[in-house]
């Protein structure tokens, strides 16, 4: 299966039997990224992580026993 990066327009070929072109297929939402456009921005996340002011979800709420 031919597929094509959203980022950097690299085509790419993936195994038909993968688990990613299976998801590819059955969701056309999903987007795919090359290894190296991925590990670009897993590299960035990673820094914004680091400095502490990144917050990638609220806060988990208390439970208040009323008991």
């Amino acid at each position: 299966m031919k597929v094509q990066c959203v980022l950097c327009d690299k085509v790419n070929e993936l195994e038909d039997d993968s688990l990613q072109a299976k998801r590819l297929r059955n969701r056309r939402i999903y987007m795919y990224l090359c290894s190296e456009c991925y590990g670009r921005i897993d590299d960035k996340t990673q820094e914004r992580h680091a400095t502490g002011s990144f917050k990638l979800y609220d806060p988990k709420k208390k439970n208040k026993d009323l008991i």
